[in-house]
């Protein structure tokens, strides 16, 4: 009989699924990782499982132990499945400007869930990523994750991820095209293609509000360039130990109602249900595309599910209040 022994063994080995409408005026074959298909419905389960196994086997995480993090919501999901497996407690914050819909399914599978505000800066000891820092010292035997600059978040994607893109496409691969948050997925994926053959090229999707782009091409952290902005899930004010700029051919930044737009599209021209950055993601495709020939195979990774912007980007009354639609 064929069954996965707990809904963790059915992480990983997602399908490449070729688009077709929204990508027919590019020369080049565009083939989307899809990541919806794991169990937490995005890629964070792979690095998620990664980086409490590495902090079980070096002790940082201990029987019975709550596990503590700053998530945008999908990394807090990957870590609440496996916490549901092996027996751990999870607390997780979030910040004001996530969906509803992220908050709700965390709380479903039984985690904590802290708001914090989007507004603030950093070091504010208010910001999520203060507070989940200050939670991780003060509750007793915890371990506050930090998927910013663990190690463990890359290495899932240079384990898996980068080695499934390598043989789905049977080498053919010429370009890696991916939103870049914690840089976790960028970076892993991108270390792997490129021992592979060195001539892939790597580009990250940024946002308006963000720092990668203008850092990436000056070595100039700007901080007059950060404001908030509502796509989810990618662009920081920080700069992640796990983003190796080192290995990223360049970045297009996407506008918000870009990625609000073309979210939408995809489910609508290419019958595919999927989260914020996705649209960001294919945007991103579509501003490339003087860097593409004819013979190319450009693989784009989408990072999560529709479900979980249904009040949002689904949402045309939401659209409309942002001055995404007429």
């Amino acid at each position: 009989m064929q069954y996965a022994k707990n809904i963790l063994e059915t992480i990983g080995n997602t399908p490449l699924v070729k688009l077709n409408k929204l990508t027919k005026d590019l020369p080049c074959l565009v083939l989307s990782k899809y990541e919806t298909f794991n169990p937490g419905n995005s890629t964070k389960d792979r690095m998620a499982l990664k980086m409490i196994e590495d902090a079980e086997a070096d002790g940082r995480l201990k029987p019975g132990g709550t596990i503590i993090e700053g998530t945008s919501g999908n990394t807090g999901m990957g870590l609440a499945l496996a916490a549901i497996v092996k027996g751990y407690k999870c607390i997780f914050v979030i910040s004001d400007k996530q969906s509803k819909e992220k908050m709700d399914i965390l709380r479903a599978v039984g985690a904590e869930v802290v708001v914090c505000p989007t507004d603030v800066e950093p070091t504010d000891p208010r910001s999520y990523y203060s507070v989940s820092k200050r939670l991780g010292a003060e509750t007793p035997n915890s371990w506050y994750v930090n998927q910013y600059d663990n190690p463990s978040n890359a290495k899932a994607h240079y384990e898996s991820t980068g080695p499934e893109i390598w043989k789905q496409t049977d080498g053919k691969i010429t370009h890696f095209v991916v939103g870049v948050g914690t840089g976790g997925t960028i970076s892993g994926v991108g270390k792997y293609l490129k021992e592979q053959n060195p001539d892939v090229k790597i580009w990250g999707i940024d946002t308006y509000g963000s720092v990668f782009k203008k850092y990436h091409e000056t070595g100039e952290f700007d901080e007059n360039e950060i404001y908030p902005y509502v796509t989810e899930g990618i662009g920081e004010d920080i700069l992640p130990e796990n983003v190796d700029f080192s290995l990223i051919d360049g970045f297009t930044k996407v506008t918000d109602k870009d990625a609000a737009v073309y979210t939408q599209l995809l489910a609508k021209e290419e019958g595919m249900f999927l989260g914020n950055s996705a649209g960001a993601a294919i945007k991103g495709v579509l501003q490339l595309k003087e860097h593409f020939t004819k013979d190319d195979v450009v693989v784009v990774l989408f990072h999560d599910h529709g479900s979980r912007y249904v009040g949002k980007m689904f949402n045309n009354e939401w659209m409309r209040e942002m001055g995404y639609i007429e």
